[in-house]
């Protein structure tokens, strides 16, 4: 019996001696993350190596973060540096080259989850394991500085150069540019957005304040316009530090228009930003916008693809409950009861974003008839 307990004990010994050390916590620049049941909480993956919640994490860390759906990444921008972490690869992508990893990201109970020392360290941040306090400690990189260069807004040339921050506010406004290693415009922020004032300004008939937008390598496609990352109308300038490559159908009526008309209608916003993601170094055609902005108070997060909405929502199934005969644009019945969640049997422009659905909704789309067509164009969230 002694020689079996003997045995036993030595077993469990050697087995704890190769169980993982699990970090207690997380501690960016001297001050520990909170992390929650919503959050998430870090955990050691099957490699050993410490995985935390994406948003939480980064977001302590300074950095902003978005989700790329077209190439299943996540995206963290901060002081110039872009990382996407795909979900399943091993390997990251810092400003468009690949870093072998020896993990990958994964999604855990709904939740995205990174390997903390490979990502922040792609950021050149220093990261440590500290064994007494069981607590990955991670100290910021230096900030990156950038130089200012002044453009004139109606210059048409669809140049830009690396790693410079130009002021694309038309008149006294300051609105920031900055662009990457690759000429790549990546982020543009505003203390506040001041409205377009036509009265005391000069624009064209339409509403512009050049005749013209620059010619950013992607804009001569078909299918992509010359989109502002902040139109004339909230007093953006037209050269190429305020213009990328939007798909056209967004531009126009999508998520980008939607949020214009928003901040718009409310007089201007404060405490704007915008995060510019790439597939690669080598394109100027953006996969993704994520746009965080103050209205009324309220902090609004808008992020979106660089994609045709209608497409998109080609793609979503339709719940018909009806004979599948008829047509798509009938009044026949459906269950939208995962969309509408207050079950008032309207669905909001929120609820079908939520939902997966991309603005504008047009009169020929089944969810139409559920929606509130106020000004009665054939279309909602244009």
């Amino acid at each position: 019996m002694k020689k079996r307990l003997s045995i036993i004990l030595s077993v469990l010994i050697v087995a704890m001696s190769f169980m993982p050390t699990y970090a207690t916590s997380i501690n960016i620049n001297n001050r520990n993350v909170q992390f929650t049941e919503s959050s998430g909480t870090p955990f050691i993956d099957s490699a050993n190596r410490t995985q935390v919640p994406f948003r939480q994490t980064m977001e302590a860390f300074g950095a902003s973060v978005s989700w790329d759906s077209v190439n299943n990444m996540a995206v963290a921008v901060k002081d110039g540096v872009t990382v996407q972490v795909p979900i399943g690869a091993s390997y990251i992508i810092r400003d468009g080259q690949q870093i072998t990893n020896d993990t990958a990201a994964l999604i855990k109970d709904g939740r995205t989850y990174l390997p903390i020392r490979a990502v922040l360290e792609a950021f050149g941040a220093d990261v440590n394991w500290n064994n007494d306090t069981q607590t990955v400690v991670v100290s910021n990189p230096k900030i990156k500085e950038y130089k200012t260069i002044i453009v004139d807004g109606g210059n048409m040339s669809g140049y830009r150069e690396a790693n410079v921050v130009v002021d694309i506010g038309f008149g006294d406004r300051e609105y920031w540019a900055y662009t990457n290693n690759y000429g790549q415009l990546f982020r543009v922020t505003a203390d506040k957005i001041i409205l377009q004032d036509d009265s005391t300004e000069s624009v064209t008939s339409d509403g512009r304040y050049y005749n013209d937008e620059a010619a950013v390598p992607g804009t001569e496609l078909s299918n992509y316009d010359q989109g502002h990352v902040i139109a004339d109308s909230l007093g953006g300038v037209s050269n190429a530090y305020n213009i990328t490559p939007q798909d056209s159908t967004m531009n126009r009526y999508g998520d980008q228009a939607y949020m214009e008309k928003n901040i718009r209608d409310a007089g201007g916003c404060t405490n704007f930003e915008a995060i510019i993601t790439y597939p690669n170094t080598t394109t100027q055609i953006p996969s993704h916008y994520h746009y965080t902005y103050t209205l009324n108070g309220n902090v609004i997060t808008e992020d979106f693809d660089n994609v045709n909405p209608d497409e998109v929502n080609k793609t979503i199934s339709e719940p018909v409950q009806s004979d599948s005969t008829q047509s798509p644009t009938s009044n026949e019945s459906h269950d939208i009861s995962s969309i509408d969640k207050n079950g008032d049997g309207k669905v909001t422009i929120a609820e079908a974003k939520a939902a997966g659905f991309k603005m504008p909704i047009t009169k020929d789309h089944w969810l139409y008839q559920y929606m509130d067509d106020r000004d009665g164009d054939g279309m909602v969230g244009e």
